[in-house]
């Protein structure tokens, strides 16, 4: 037991002692014995007892003083309760009352419990109604109780809503410099009426930054997740009283925080009527009517993600080092997720596939929801494609290899950051590759493969569609994966001239999509059908662009001779003769293993007469006739 402790237990001890005695005597008078204690502790330094500094805090007058005592002493002591009891006529519950305080304790006033009063708008005190406001039972706080005993721990009513958050373990340096030199001295300054307003595309960080002014200004940060928020009304009323009696109490800091884009209504009301220092943390700007330190917190930069990664690793910054430069450029994490990550590879001294997997499990949760993720699995042999194709392909691989050079290095980040990420498109009819192309460059690349579900994107509800794209986009900001938009014609159509309502929302949609598309980072390859129907201006901001033709004999040649895997049994396939078919790569793969189908029920090799019989199956679905001399000889 410490020192204070042993010391404020003593001291309450005298004070319940001092009020027995008042109880029984009117002509005591009080507290002359702790008066002197606090002279002698005022004059050494040391802390006042725990009455004397809620006394302080809440600037009680001497009977609130005395009134609160007397609510304690009456749970703490039984002679005391014993006696209060006697006193009001009360057999059992507590014989505190507001008539007994007048007529006993000293200074007596009728403010004491007016609403306005610390007793009352503090809730140090809880008052039974119903009994009439003089002759209603009296009781303390048990939060205050505990406060008066030596204990200052948390309310118990906000525990199941608030989250304690320690001392952030590792920051960027920027985000360091920003907690320790600008937001820690304003808290210090002003904490009574400091609200900062955190916004950014980075919440650990603006959690570790709360965290790292809370223990520069000595408090403690609870955390307050916007769903957890107490519904409008009483519920709310009694948090937002029981918060602002804990910043003073513990003292506390509390960071407000939402990841959506518009916070709920009782979030909103909490952020306008907290007391500081009150954090507000959002992903996008928020306007409040009350005055707050606004600062944008967003992820580092690939320079920054790279020195990062050097410290996790152990690795000099100088140094050229090919797998910190591939973290850096392909992801877009955390310092505390970077820490994590790259301690966890020192240990187990991971190769840069194990280090890559481990940041692509960290991006992935919030694409799972929005997006269809394929395994990439096809490699470049897979691919059948004219040469000019291929090295375009190619360069898109070079170029996302090589950003970290080019942009950071070279300085043309520097210039600004719109217009660096690759956007691709591949253009054609279909089943000539266009998917097969994003497997083989995410698969090169050692990148996550998602497909944007255009039927889960596009709502006729206006501002949907755009809402819908920009958690996609934001989602995909962590890196570590391309998007397809597959059918992109859909969403990147030409702008119309407006006739109505509906055509001006349209092209909202379109100017949403091309700032959208200029601004991303990542990887975004766009699939259409229709190149013509798409819009100018988006296709001005697209840095490669793959038409996919139809692929002629000598293609469909090699295709033929890749579609049956090596394990496959086939007996006399002819692929001279059946390049001869004139049909695209997805058709070809199609037959294939429909044929495959046919050979396995009969439990014989894939001959012909199987790819004869599924190729007629195929072309009836498309509706086109089969010409004689496409199947000559097969059979």
């Amino acid at each position: 037991m410490s020192a204070w402790t042993e010391r404020n237990q003593a001291a309450l001890v005298r004070e319940f002692a001092a009020l027995q005695r008042r109880l029984s005597d009117l002509h005591v008078e009080l507290s002359s014995e702790t008066e002197d204690l606090l002279e002698c502790t005022a004059e050494a330094g040391e802390r006042p007892t725990a009455i004397d500094e809620l006394t302080g805090i809440f600037k009680l007058s001497r009977f609130e003083r005395e009134l609160l005592l007397l609510c304690a002493g009456v749970e703490m002591e039984s002679a005391l309760a014993e006696r209060c009891a006697e006193l009001s006529g009360r057999s059992q519950g507590s014989g505190v009352t507001f008539a007994l305080a007048m007529a006993m304790l000293p200074e007596a006033h009728w403010g004491a419990l007016a609403p306005g009063s610390p007793l009352r708008i503090e809730r140090l005190i809880e008052i039974d109604i119903r009994h009439g406001l003089t002759s209603a039972p009296l009781r303390i706080d048990e939060r205050i109780l505990h406060y008066l005993a030596g204990v200052n721990q948390l309310d118990q009513r906000l525990e199941p809503i608030l989250r304690h958050r320690e001392q952030a373990a590792w920051l960027y340096e920027d985000h360091w410099r920003l907690a320790g030199e600008t937001l820690a001295a304003i808290v210090a300054d002003r904490a009574a009426d400091t609200a900062i307003h955190l916004f950014g595309d980075d919440p650990q960080a603006h959690e570790a930054i709360a965290a790292a002014v809370a223990e520069r200004t000595g408090r403690t940060l609870y955390v307050l997740h916007a769903e957890d928020t107490p519904g409008p009304g009483a519920e709310l009323d009694q948090f937002a009283v029981l918060w602002a009696r804990e910043t003073v109490l513990l003292p506390a800091m509390l960071l407000l925080q939402w990841e959506g884009e518009t916070p709920c209504a009782a979030a909103h009301q909490l952020a306008e009527r907290l007391p500081g220092p009150l954090v507000i943390a959002t992903r996008d700007p928020l306007r409040l009517h009350r005055a707050v330190e606004q600062h944008e917190v967003n992820k580092a930069d690939p320079r920054g993600q790279r020195e990062m990664w050097c410290a996790a690793l152990g690795v000099e910054p100088g140094r050229s080092h090919h797998a910190i430069d591939y973290l850096a450029e392909q992801f877009r994490l955390s310092a505390e997720t970077i820490l994590r990550i790259g301690t966890g590879a020192r240990q187990r001294s991971s190769s840069k596939r194990e280090l890559a997997y481990a940041c692509r499990a960290v991006a992935r949760p919030r694409l799972e929801a929005l997006a269809e993720r394929i395994v990439p699995s096809a490699r470049w042999d897979d691919l059948v494609l004219p040469e000019l194709q291929k090295q375009t392909l190619l360069q898109v691989a070079a170029q996302s290899r090589n950003r970290m050079r080019v942009y950071e290095q070279w300085g043309f980040a520097d210039r600004g950051r719109r217009g660096l990420g690759l956007s691709v498109l591949f253009a054609g009819p279909s089943g000539t590759g266009k998917t097969l192309a994003a497997e083989v460059l995410a698969a090169e690349l050692d990148l996550d493969l998602y497909r944007i579900d255009l039927s889960a994107v596009v709502s006729k509800y206006i501002g949907e569609t755009e809402r819908n794209l920009k958690q996609v986009f934001d989602a995909a900001e962590t890196g570590g994966s391309v998007l397809l938009f597959d059918e992109a014609d859909a969403l990147f159509g030409k702008r119309a001239e407006v006739k109505d309502s509906h055509d001006r929302y349209a092209n909202i949609e379109v100017g949403y999509l091309l700032q959208r598309m200029e601004t991303f980072q990542g990887i975004a390859i766009l699939t259409t059908n229709m190149k013509s129907s798409l819009d100018k201006a988006f296709q001005r901001r697209l840095r490669f662009q793959v038409d996919f033709p139809s692929p002629d004999v000598r293609q469909r040649k090699a295709i033929w001779r890749r579609v049956f895997p090596e394990q496959t049994p086939t007996e006399a396939l002819d692929p001279e003769r059946l390049a001869r078919l004139n049909v695209p790569g997805g058709s070809i793969r199609n037959i294939a293993l429909n044929a495959a189908f046919l050979a396995a029920e009969e439990d014989v090799s894939i001959a012909m007469a199987h790819v004869l019989q599924a190729t007629r199956m195929e072309v009836e679905k498309a509706e086109r006739p089969l010409a004689d001399m496409e199947i000559r000889g097969w059979v």
